[in-house]
């Protein structure tokens, strides 16, 4: 149908029965082979502190976190598992807990689970509480609230609503009394 030869302008000599290609320069050449690589998500292991470690300190992190030694402070962490060894005074911020060990303060989470072993010693809010026989928790158990959906404003209605009539007459305003100075015992005040 179409028929074109195309004659190279510089260069070696090309095969006219082929089109001719533009080729990159070769740094560009270099970014098309090997683009930059795409930055990899790792799996984030879990941070442990150990059974021989004290730390007396708030912990805040966005990994998971298995404790076997003593946290004195609070724990703000995505999920939390506290060892038979593990200890921790202070409240727990998390999305999931799972405990064997003994935690003084505040569970705020929405999964929590004891297990057999554990202590815990103080109050749980959580959407979802499991406890395993032979665990101890003493607090209160308290459910998320969740936040009730926004009712939809109700449609304006097409006449003006009318306030109906008080059934009760308004009382007069009347004034206050006057204060009364205060009288000495068997003392009259027009004396």
């Amino acid at each position: 149908m179409f028929n074109k030869q195309v004659k190279p302008t510089s260069g070696p000599a090309m095969r006219a029965d082929l089109p001719a290609m533009n080729t990159p320069e070769p740094a560009a050449m270099n970014t098309l082979a090997n683009p930059a690589p795409a930055p990899r998500k790792t799996p984030k292991t879990a941070s442990l502190i150990g059974d021989d470690i004290t730390i007396e300190g708030n912990i805040i992190g966005d990994g998971e976190l298995h404790v076997d030694g003593v946290i004195r402070g609070d724990v703000r962490v995505p999920r939390l598992s506290v060892g038979e060894t593990g200890h921790i005074e202070g409240s727990i911020q998390a999305e999931a807990v799972e405990t064997r060990g003994r935690i003084v303060g505040t569970i705020v989470a929405k999964q929590v689970k004891l297990l057999g072993t554990c202590y815990v010693d103080g109050d749980i809010t959580h959407e979802q509480l499991t406890m395993e026989t032979g665990a101890f928790f003493q607090g209160r158990s308290l459910k998320f609230q969740r936040q009730p959906a926004p009712a939809a404003a109700p449609a304006p209605a097409a006449t003006p609503a009318v306030a109906a009539p008080s059934l009760m007459p308004a009382a007069p305003a009347q004034p206050a009394p006057a204060p009364q100075p205060a009288s000495a015992p068997g003392l009259s005040a027009a004396q």
